[in-house]
């Protein structure tokens, strides 16, 4: 996938295309959807297939309080995008001037001057343009003028009575249902972030443990001990997760992401950017009475973990 910053950075050779547009937070299924039938589209009438984005949620520039927040960094999105299929991603910085462009010229001059647009895919609820003034309906006669064809995708009901949404997706990471939140994205929900030192309690207690750094990308779970991967240069290695300040010990103040990699005492990440992938909540946070104690608890973690995770105990 070829990856443009910025209509401007868009060869003037470009092909024709097909082109759906959207923040794509999280790149679920509902998106996905959207994506398989741009895709089609796109083979059946040799264009090419093109994702239009944001650097952000408008709701940062335009009201920061009401702003969510994201399920992954831009970085993640692209790379995940990128694993769909698509030929290229246009990443538009969300910038004033942009958000008080007139509908009529978003339409001319990222969809049809700089990416040639023969379809342009949209779900229900798309709006564009100053103000959100763009609807699906004046893209549909904006297309007739301009030479494209507008196509409406309908919403991705897992449930019978709510859509595939970043929204949902949120509200069940807020109280730790990954699982779930699994399913409607399509893929396990996933921080990155660099490994950094910690106060070292878990190498004390036997079970070091990976700390992600505080600006680690990606939605944060709700407290708790989860079963799930850390990947390090193209390498999984399965790993109990703890989210939150671990309340046994005092003085720590920011919630903290740590991994224990199964069955690994000398793997040294430190430094390194690494995913940590959230697959099943194991239990919630609890304040121990003593050392002894949390370790049992650990130790029984580490157990449930390898379950879900399906990972044999090392031989010898």
């Amino acid at each position: 996938m070829r990856t443009f910053y910025g209509t401007d950075s868009v060869p003037e050779q470009w092909p024709a295309s097909a082109v759906c547009i959207g923040k794509f937070d999280g790149v679920h299924a509902g998106h996905r959807a959207v994506i398989t039938e741009l895709k089609s589209l796109a083979t059946d009438n040799d264009l090419a297939a093109v994702v239009v984005t944001f650097d952000r949620h408008p709701l940062a520039l335009l009201s920061p309080r009401d702003c969510p927040l994201a399920l992954v960094s831009t970085e993640q999105k692209l790379d995940l995008l990128a694993e769909t299929g698509v030929d290229a991603t246009v990443v538009l910085e969300f910038t004033r001037a942009l958000a008080a462009l007139p509908p009529e010229e978003f339409a001319w001059k990222i969809l049809v001057q700089a990416l040639h647009a023969r379809f342009v895919l949209v779900g229900r609820d798309f709006r564009f343009g100053a103000g959100g003034a763009g609807t699906v309906e004046l893209l549909e006669l904006l297309g007739a003028q301009f030479g494209f064809e507008v196509r409406m995708i309908d919403d991705v009901k897992p449930r019978q009575d709510r859509r595939v949404s970043s929204t949902w997706i949120r509200e069940l990471l807020s109280v730790g249902d990954v699982s779930t939140a699994a399913e409607l994205l399509g893929h396990v929900p996933t921080m990155r972030g660099m490994v950094v030192h910690g106060a070292a309690r878990g190498r004390e207690l036997g079970f070091p443990t990976a700390n992600l750094e505080a600006e680690a990308e990606g939605f944060t779970p709700a407290d708790g001990v989860y079963a799930g991967w850390l990947t390090d240069a193209g390498t999984r290695y399965p790993a109990a997760i703890s989210v939150g300040n671990n309340p046994t010990f005092e003085g720590i103040e920011r919630r903290q992401v740590e991994a224990y990699v199964l069955d690994e005492t000398d793997l040294d990440l430190y430094d390194h950017i690494v995913d940590v992938s959230f697959v099943r909540h194991i239990r919630g946070m609890v304040a121990y009475e003593g050392i002894e104690p949390l370790i049992r608890q650990i130790r029984d973690d580490v157990e449930r973990t390898r379950s879900i995770l399906k990972v044999p105990l090392p031989q010898g």
